[in-house]
């Protein structure tokens, strides 16, 4: 397992300074560096990365910004000179925040924080893949794998399940909390009286809102404590 990275920062010396430490690491390959923040994000829109370094205080786009902005956000560790901007980091899910000037010491821990998460989301991946459950819709059982399932939503008395793998979601008579007993709790979450998530398919949560590929999802009152459960896993 090797870990694709990309650095984006509009200081040469800063880049050159993530370059050198990353070769210490066997298990990280840096495949692109921009000092411009916009031609990253195209390449960033466009390729598949497993971990991005990105500059906050950049002169294009802020590196929060340009974060938020991804249609497939990677892990994330930001690299500033500022303090301030370290709650935004935490609402991004970031993997860390580094300050400038940044030391080996600091960045190997952040590093391997990368490293633990993403074998952490790879081995959960592989459990997810060959667990299914069954789900009475059209007058018969179907079965439907949980790897496939990005969030279900209540309409009353049925349920709305959503997967990747059709656009048409499945309908099924039953209540979101007779359905969340059947799925893992380490991979499913409810977020709302109207809504349960895949968490391995968020892309960001911000301002009480779960981003998933192409949809937005409300975190309920009565769910805030998600959000925390979330960050501690950081």
């Amino acid at each position: 397992m090797v870990l694709k990275c990309v650095a984006i920062d509009d200081e040469p010396l800063a880049l050159a300074l993530i370059k050198n430490y990353l070769e210490r690491f066997p298990l990280l390959e840096m495949v692109k560096v921009f000092e411009d923040a916009i031609s990253g994000a195209e390449y960033l829109n466009q390729h598949g990365v497993d971990l991005l370094f990105l500059d906050v205080n950049m002169p294009d786009i802020n590196g929060v910004a340009l974060a938020r902005s991804l249609i497939n956000r990677p892990m994330i560790i930001f690299t500033t000179a500022y303090r301030n901007y370290a709650f935004e980091s935490y609402e991004l899910q970031a993997i860390d925040y580094l300050l400038k000037p940044i030391d080996l010491k600091r960045f190997t821990i952040a590093v391997e924080k990368a490293i633990d998460f993403h074998q952490h989301k790879t081995q959960l991946q592989d459990k997810t893949e060959d667990q299914s459950i069954y789900i009475y819709s059209e007058y018969k059982m179907i079965k439907i794998w949980l790897k496939n399932i990005e969030y279900i939503e209540s309409m009353g008395d049925y349920l709305k399940i959503y997967q990747t793998d059709t656009d048409k979601p499945l309908l099924t008579l039953t209540t979101l909390k007779k359905l969340l007993e059947k799925l893992p709790s380490a991979q499913f979450a409810r977020i709302h009286r109207g809504f349960i998530v895949a968490i391995a398919k968020i892309k960001s949560i911000h301002n009480r809102k779960v981003q998933l590929a192409k949809t937005e999802l409300p975190i309920g009152d009565a769910y805030k404590d998600f959000i925390d459960q979330q960050k501690e896993k950081l």
